[in-house]
Formats: structure tokens, C-alpha cells, sequence
């Protein structure tokens, strides 16, 4: 079964289970740590869930875990695609609710992927991932999720001349909430791109309506610490390298680090001080078929090597391991379904030239192609 008929399906299923991502997320309490995710943290996480539909569960859904934080906090992540019934939700909650901008927002930027040769979808396909800020949002209003674009269709890559696919996914983001372009912002976009090495790659941008107004772009596949120095040089990064090459230099002494990746925010002033750095032990691109689906110690070098860090929480880490499961059955109303639940990825953060944060951002998805 294809992909997309496997999603329609699960999506159709879900929808004799339940209403929301909340009745969803509750049959997965039980086997979350509250190591990780504490009884009211998790009730934060349900009252934003209660908002969304139960079909979301047909793609990726998950939470970001800080590591470096004794509090059992979590943010909330889903992802949605165009052409769906969970598209069609949003859009008819836009209908409803002129002043939904969640719901303006999504049903704007589907509206260009469905457009006749849409170049946005030739890039990016048709699925956008939302982040709802829950634990970090502490008291602040959580109204609009950060919203996520990762070019899989046609991957951008350094020295390929494609500046043009860069600006067009950019400005489909930044216009979807209602904002415009600026040139100052447009021309260090472009230069994050244009200063990519060959055989490094554009994996994600994404926005947050609800923070400073930034662009984050997530370049990823860099070789060498020389050649990620460079790069960041050439992008003006106002930090020092060295709170860089400290940490990559700890982790290769532990275990082997195949490539590097960094986020890094686009203002109109330039590239900002905060880092996000990921250290690739296992190389994994979008379109393979086996993306979602880790080996279940492939993580065990990594999180050994993230376990010497003073800054991560050791009952954190612990449970983190545990959080990677073989494909699991799961018995609904109506009918099997199939469990995967894995870790994405772990980024971790510099600021103001120290390491900060360690954040792992982990997944679940269910499926109702379930093969006899």
C-alpha cells in the first residue's frame, strides 16, 4: 500500500476511535516516564491536544524533552498534511472562526501546495509539522504553534544553485501568518544557503509566530569541524567557535560522529547567537523509506556519550532510553493498529558561547496498514 493510501486509512480509522489528540494521547500516559513528563505537565499537553483532531495520529506526533531541566516538562509537536481530513478540519475551523489564526494560517499555506505546479510543493511536498510551546511557554500565551517546512521532495543542497527554492519556501512560511519578506531578511536567507558547502543539505525552516521574529534554517551534513567553523565564519555567527569545537571535540573522543548539523536564526540584522547543534551518529535522509524506523540501540552510543555531559539529568536520560520500542500492536474499536515510537533527534544548544540545553525530540505514529 502507498504511503499516502496508508495515512488516508489510519486517518479514517481514528476517526471511529475518538474526536481529539487528547482522547489519543491518553491511552499513551501509562507508558510515557513521568521522569520525562510529569502529571500536570502532562494535563498542559492534554488541554492543547483537546484542540486538535484524533487524525493527526495517522502522521508523526511527539514532544521536546529538555534534558537539562529537573522539571518533567515537555513541548508538543504534530504534523499535518494537505489534502486530508485533518486539512479539511482546519480549514472548516477557518471558515467558522475568522480570528483562528492557527487554523488561517495552515488552511493559507495549504493553499499554495494545492495550487496547479505549485513550486512549494515540488519542494516541499504537502506536509508542514507545528510546535506548540507548552512547557517552555511557562506563563506566556501559547496562541500560535512554530510552524516547520523540510524540503523532501526536492532536497536542497549546497552548491546546486538554488537559491530560488530557499526564498520561494521562506516567503510561503512568512506570509502564511501574515507577514512580509523583508529584503534585509530575504538577503540573509540567501546567504545562509549561498555559503553551504557542497554535499550539505536544507533540511527544515521554520517560523515562531509567537516568539521574537526570527527564520530558523537547519543545515545539515557538514564533514569536519574546519568546514562547519568556515561556514558559520562566513555567516558572521557572532559566537566563538571554540564553545563549538569544545563540545564536538568531547563527543568524537566518546563516540563516532558522522556529520554535523546546525540551526541557526535569521533576523533581519543577521544571524543570532543561539546554536543548535546536532552531532550525526547514524546518517538518515527524509525519503528513506526507513526514516521513522531506528534500530532499537542505534541511539545507545549517542545517549552514552550524552550521559557524561554535568548538564543532562541522569532519570531524564535513562527513561529517554527506554522511550525506543519495536513496532508494537495495538487493539482499537476498530480494529490493529501499529505503534512506532522513537527518537528523532537531539539537538543541543549553545548560548552565549556555553552549552545550555540538550532537547531530544521524540516521536510516535500509527498505522492501520496493518499487513496480514
Amino acid at each position: 500500500m502507498h504511503i499516502d493510501e496508508a495515512v488516508m486509512l489510519t486517518q479514517d480509522r481514528l476517526a471511529q476511535e475518538g474526536t481529539t489528540m487528547g482522547e489519543l494521547l491518553g491511552h499513551f500516559r501509562n507508558s510515557t516516564s513521568r521522569s520525562l513528563i510529569g502529571d500536570p505537565e502532562w494535563g498542559h499537553i492534554l488541554e492543547c491536544a483537546e484542540q486538535l483532531p484524533i487524525t493527526m495520529g495517522a502522521l508523526p506526533f511527539g514532544f521536546e524533552l529538555p534534558l537539562q531541566s529537573r522539571s518533567p516538562e515537555a513541548d508538543f509537536g504534530v504534523s499535518l498534511a494537505s489534502g486530508t481530513t485533518t486539512a479539511a478540519f482546519f480549514k472548516q475551523r477557518a471558515r467558522r472562526n475568522k480570528s483562528d489564526e492557527v487554523a488561517r494560517a495552515i488552511t493559507k499555506l495549504f493553499g499554495q501546495m494545492d495550487e496547479e505546479d505549485s513550486p512549494l510543493r515540488e519542494i516541499a511536498g504537502r506536509k508542514v509539522m507545528l510546535e506548540y510551546d507548552i512547557g517552555s511557554a511557562k506563563e506566556r500565551e501559547r496562541s500560535m504553534p512554530g510552524m516547520f517546512l523540510r524540503p523532501g521532495e526536492r532536497p536542497i543542497l549546497g552548491a546546486r544553485g538554488q537559491v530560488n527554492d530557499v526564498v520561494a519556501v521562506v516567503d510561503a512560511l512568512v506570509s502564511c501568518v501574515g507577514w512580509e519578506l523583508r529584503d534585509a531578511e530575504r538577503k540573509h536567507v540567501e546567504r545562509v544557503y549561498l555559503a553551504q558547502p557542497e554535499d550539505t543539505r536544507l533540511d527544515s525552516f521554520g517560523i515562531f509566530p509567537s516568539r521574537s521574529r526570527s527564520i530558523r534554517m537547519a543545515v545539515m551534513g557538514f564533514k569536519s569541524r574546519r568546514m562547519l567553523e568556515s561556514y558559520l565564519r562566513e555567516l558572521g555567527w557572532p559566537g566563538r567557535f571554540q564553545s563549538v569545537e569544545s563540545i564536538i571535540a568531547r563527543f568524537s573522543e566518546r563516540v563516532n560522529i558522522v556529520r554535523t548539523g546546525v540551526n541557526v536564526d535569521v533576523t533581519e540584522h543577521g544571524v543570532g547567537p543561539t546554536l543548535g547543534l546536532t552531532l550525526i551518529v547514524k546518517q538518515r535522509y527524509t525519503k528513506d523509506s526507513r526514516y521513522w524506523l531506528d534500530g532499537l540501540t542505534d541511539w545507545d552510543p549517542f545517549l552514552g556519550a550524552l550521559g557524561q555531559e554535568e548538564l543532562v539529568v541522569p532519570e531524564k536520560l535513562a527513561a529517554l532510553a527506554a522511550w525506543v520500542s519495536k513496532p508494537t500492536t495495538l487493539f482499537g474499536k476498530s480494529g490493529q493498529f501499529i505503534l512506532l515510537r522513537g527518537i528523532h533527534h537531539i539537538k543541543l544548544v549553545i548560548a552565549d558561547d556555553q552549552f545550555k540545553e540538550a532537547k531530544a525530540y521524540v516521536f510516535l505514529v500509527l498505522s492501520a496498514a496493518v499487513s496480514n
